[in-house]
C-alpha cells in the first residue's frame, strides 16, 4: 500500500546539490491499471499501481537491463526523465523532490509517502512547498506521459 502526498514546487531547498539524488527515466505500458517501467540510476523496475489519489495498491517487480531495454519500445507517449532528491524531514519523513527534464521542463513536484492515513493528512510541509496536487489526476506521471512533445 502506497500512502502520499504531492505537491507543486515553485523554489527550491537551498543547498538541493547537498542531499542524494538519482537520475529516473521512466514509460508507461498501460495506464489503467497504470504498469510502469522504470530505470533509477542503474536499477530498473516494474511496477504495479492501483486506482486511487493518495492511497493506492503497489507493487515492485525487478528487472533486468535487457528487459527494461526490450519494453521501452512498448511503452505508450512520452519516457519522463527527471532527477529525484532525497531529502530527510522531521526526523522520519522523506521528501522526493523531482526535478523533470526534457519536455516536462520545468515542472518541479515533491512526494512524501506516510506510514498511514493519519499521518498523511495531519502533515504540515515546509513552506518551500506549494500547491497540493494529492487529488489532481492531472499531475500523476502516467498522466504527464500523455503530454504532447513541446514546441520550439
Amino acid at each position: 500500500m502506497e500512502i502520499e502526498r504531492k505537491f507543486l514546487i515553485h523554489s527550491l531547498p537551498e543547498n538541493i546539490d547537498s542531499y542524494p539524488h538519482r537520475e529516473i527515466e521512466q514509460g508507461y505500458i498501460s495506464r489503467n491499471p497504470v504498469v510502469r517501467i522504470r530505470r533509477s540510476d542503474d536499477t530498473y523496475i516494474l511496477t504495479c499501481k492501483g486506482q486511487g489519489m493518495m492511497v493506492r495498491e503497489e507493487f515492485e517487480l525487478p528487472l533486468t537491463k535487457e528487459s527494461f531495454e526490450h519494453l521501452k519500445p512498448k511503452t505508450d507517449g512520452i519516457f519522463i526523465e527527471k532527477t529525484r532528491y532525497l531529502i530527510p524531514y522531521n526526523d522520519k519523513l522523506t521528501i522526493e523532490l523531482d526535478i523533470f527534464h526534457g519536455k516536462l521542463a520545468p515542472l518541479v513536484l515533491a512526494e512524501v509517502e506516510f506510514s498511514s492515513i493519519d499521518e498523511a493528512n495531519t502533515f504540515i510541509p515546509p513552506t518551500w512547498f506549494g500547491e497540493d496536487v494529492t487529488h489532481s489526476p492531472k499531475f500523476h506521471n502516467s498522466v504527464l506521459s500523455t503530454l504532447k512533445e513541446k514546441e520550439g
